[in-house]
């Protein structure tokens, strides 16, 4: 008689399975529309193929389309295997790579034939030509256990010489798996190395549901001195329906994109001679300081001391607070090298032998803390820093103002008890629920980090850190249904557990900008302490918090999401008074004088131009409010307002337009 195992389903009935049956014959028990729609399954929770057996006692979940995340997993990492067969087919010669599924879509890297070139845009019609039909050909994805050297000597022999180098580099002992697409060793089945999952064939895949989107380069294992491959990228989805909704969005993106937009309002550039660095017009540094005035009044109301620490300090300040050995190879160094030294180990035998550009703030600010004796009296005490900072990020990894090596981070530490942690997280996640709101992002997602496997401190701290959070989260009503509270198991930094805030924009698009991280090992790195009331040091609980998390990505994310149509209160330009003839422009520049003397960023349009192409050039670069004067206007003491996105004209005397115009103008943290 066989071996029978026991398999629980979540509905809390058990199945009993004979040795060698599958997830797949369970569904086929259950019955024939679960089988048809069953994609993998979770054994004991782990994601598997749904063909592969049973291997002991074990719960069981079905995993359907309805499990939208597991699903998406799965078809992505299935359309890029799908690339890669259908690549080598067309371009008999080319060398495969790696091809993971991605939060949008799939990509592959390959070494493409000699006689080919590296892949361009112009190959992909042909690419996905071929995709459907071996879609189409639903072909078994079978599951094999190799043995390395069997493996190794495989991919040698085709000529796959990256596979071989990466097998080689797999940890002895672990298992390395194989997937066919098509019956394992015929001689129209396609072989890759993969952990899996996989789908149970390739007809499981919509063949309209995917899209390849570009080309690039990719150096192998991500490292320049490599070889320079060819990525092909696609995105990819459960149903035609899902691709046209994301194509939809795409496009919508591509016209807020803020690089294009930041060109129309000529608001900043980006040049080869300062990679990674922001050159800011007049306009876009007059948003910038909008931005920064008001969170100044923000946080001046709030109680913090704003404090402006060095940009560069000595390496033994990043070697104490442990930054050097996490951080070394972003850190901009002076100098470079240290003549016979290894450069990844500093030579730290006297002041300014080695010094680095701050990529962070944390440990100049408890340089501050530390000057002179606190008393628990002095707590909380909050400091606060617009800080410069750098950071030597890859070029690759460079975009826009979004992704930069010099930033401007809004900053600040709270330096408390462990009594107070509970009330100025609260005290910080209002604050930032009002900033949020003011501009324009009342809809963002609450997540909470928790302890990571390695990690400082014994459980009791943890245990006690992450349940302050979850009361401060409770208390300021940020674990209701509305903010998908969620928590992340693992994901808290080393020294605590920490705070995430995701943000939706107005096309769904999510970022993550602010943060609250609660520490309490950089204070005893760095030796900061207060005198207790007991009249004992004790060392205070460090709080890292952002907002906007940095300047120049949350400016991108305004343009992006506002479409540079930003509420008027931020817009660089407010107004701009313009002229049909030049017998208005005494007139003109009387109102723009007195919008000017009431707080409204006005400027003047008097060129010899038709109305109609100075509409349309104000429109382009978005600004809210169009002041049209003439002849007529100047006479009766009035001005037409065109307001942007609007095809009604409005007239009205200009008392009563400023009034509107002031109204509009004041920030919301000034507003009666």
């Amino acid at each position: 008689m066989s071996e029978m195992f026991k398999i629980s389903l979540p509905d809390g009935s058990v199945r009993e399975m004979p040795a060698g049956a599958t997830p797949a014959d369970v569904a086929a028990a259950i019955g024939p529309g679960l089988a048809k729609a069953a994609l993998a399954a979770r054994i004991d929770g782990e994601l598997r193929d749904l063909n592969r057996p049973f291997e002991r006692d074990a719960s069981l979940a079905l995993v359907t389309a309805r499990d939208e995340a597991d699903a998406l997993e799965l078809v992505r990492h299935d359309y890029a295997h799908v690339l890669a067969e259908a690549v080598q087919a067309l371009y008999p010669g080319t060398q495969i790579t790696f091809g993971p599924a991605t939060e949008d879509g799939f990509y592959y890297d390959f070494a493409p034939p000699p006689d080919h070139g590296p892949f361009t845009d112009e190959d992909l019609p042909a690419i996905e030509a071929k995709m459907r039909g071996i879609i189409a050909a639903d072909k078994p994805l079978v599951r094999q256990v190799w043995r390395r050297e069997d493996l190794i000597a495989r991919w040698r022999a085709e000529g796959e010489t990256f596979k071989a180098e990466w097998a080689a580099d797999l940890p002895e002992g672990e298992e390395l798996t194989v997937y066919w697409s098509g019956e394992a060793g015929a001689q129209d089945s396609w072989l890759d190395m993969c952990r899996g999952p996989h789908l149970p064939s390739t007809g499981k895949l919509d063949p309209a549901a995917f899209k390849l989107t570009r080309v690039s380069g990719a150096y192998w294992r991500g490292d320049q001195r490599n070889a320079m491959l060819s990525r092909i990228y696609g995105t990819g989805w459960l149903t035609k329906k899902q691709l046209d909704a994301h194509l939809l969005r795409l496009e919508e993106a591509a016209k807020r994109d803020h690089r294009k937009l930041a060109q129309e309002m000529d608001l900043f550039h980006l040049q080869a001679e300062a990679q990674g660095s922001v050159f800011w017009h007049p306009k876009g540094w007059r948003l910038w300081r909008i931005l920064e005035a008001y969170m100044r009044r923000r946080l001046d109301a709030g109680g913090y001391q704003e404090i402006k620490t060095p940009q560069l300090m000595d390496a033994r300040l990043w070697e104490a607070s442990g930054h050097w050995g996490k951080f070394r190879e972003n850190m901009f160094v002076v100098p470079d090298e240290v003549p016979g030294t290894d450069p990844d180990q500093p030579v730290l035998t006297g002041a300014g032998d080695l010094m680095a550009l701050k990529p962070m703030n944390c440990p100049a600010h408890v340089q501050v803390f530390r000057q002179g004796i606190r008393s628990y009296r002095d707590l909380p005490l909050r400091l606060a820093e617009f800080g410069c900072c750098h950071r030597n990020e890859p070029h690759g990894a460079l975009h826009g103002i979004m992704r930069v090596r010099q930033f401007t981070q809004d900053d600040a530490h709270i330096f408390c008890t462990p009594d107070q942690i509970v009330a100025e997280t609260r005290i910080f996640c209002e604050l930032l629920d009002a900033v949020y709101r003011d501009l324009g992002f009342a809809d963002y997602a609450v997540k909470l980090a928790l302890r990571p496997d390695n990690r400082a401190g014994d459980d009791a701290l943890w245990d006690r850190a992450e349940g302050d959070l979850r009361k401060a989260l409770q208390l300021a009503g940020l674990m209701e249904e509305r903010f998908r509270f969620e928590e992340l198991p693992g994901e808290g930094a080393f020294y605590g557990p920490k705070l995430e805030f995701h943000l939706t924009d107005a096309i769904g698009r999510t970022w993550q900008c602010g943060t609250l991280q609660l520490d309490y090992v950089l204070p005893e790195r760095l030796d900061a302490s207060y005198v207790g009331e007991d009249g004992e040091k004790h060392r205070p609980v460090m709080l890292h918090r952002a907002i906007l998390g940095t300047f120049e990505r949350f400016i991108g994310i305004l343009i992006e999401h506002h479409a540079g149509r930003f509420p008027v209160w931020l817009a660089p330009v407010q107004a701009v008074v313009a002229t049909i003839v030049s017998d208005a422009d005494a007139y003109a520049q009387a109102v723009a004088a007195e919008l000017e003397a009431a707080g409204i960023r006005v400027e003047s349009d008097l060129r010899n131009e038709k109305i109609n192409y100075k509409v349309r050039e104000h429109s382009l670069q978005k600004v809210p409010h169009l002041l049209v004067v003439g002849k007529r206007e100047a006479e009766e003491g009035t001005v037409a307002i065109r307001t942007l996105g609007e095809e009604r004209q409005r007239v009205l005397p200009l008392a009563e337009a400023i009034a509107m115009l002031k109204a509009e103008a004041t920030p919301p943290d000034l507003r009666p």
